[in-house]
């Protein structure tokens, strides 16, 4: 079951918007139904205030929602100190605390994670200035990652 991060779910629905693109809507919903899409609740509220149509069309679809648990803040917490971030001392070019929330939820589930954040070209020398894929592919976190497109791609599935 991957985990979506806001970012993605947002640009599926900035880019394909339900009314021109129907059919892929609807497979997104058999996904939802079938438990097969969660969004972790820090990534669903980034959703509902940037994109309220989408957060209420999720909604009424019954989304599964990963509520950030103990488990989940520890393994953020333990990411945050492999980038040497202390405190909330987040670089502007790295990760939030909320991009280590939702990579830790995505651990949490055993999942992959689908960002449209930006690969890096190389990784940043310095930790705390890698966003989310570098942050997914360092041996300590091991999350996939891959992008929307990437995900449709990889699906299968054929919109008619």
């Amino acid at each position: 079951m991957p985990v979506f991060d806001a970012s993605s779910v947002i640009y599926a629905w900035d880019n394909y918007p339900p009314q021109q693109f129907p059919p892929l809507w609807t497979w997104i919903e058999g996904q939802i139904r079938s438990d097969a899409i969660s969004i972790p609740k820090v990534a669903f509220d980034e959703i509902q205030a940037k994109s309220p149509d989408c957060g209420a069309w999720l909604e009424d679809k019954g989304v599964a929602i990963l509520e950030i648990t103990g488990e989940i803040l520890r393994d953020a917490q333990r990411i945050k100190g492999l980038l040497a971030i202390v405190d909330d001392g987040y670089h502007a070019k790295g990760v939030g605390e909320n991009d280590l929330l939702i990579i830790a939820a995505a651990r949490s589930v055993g999942a992959e994670l689908i960002s449209e954040e930006e690969r890096q070209p190389a990784v940043p020398r310095v930790p705390s200035k890698r966003k989310i894929p570098a942050v997914c592919a360092m041996p300590q976190v091991a999350v996939p990652h891959k992008k929307f497109v990437e995900y449709l791609k990889q699906s299968g599935a054929v919109f008619r």
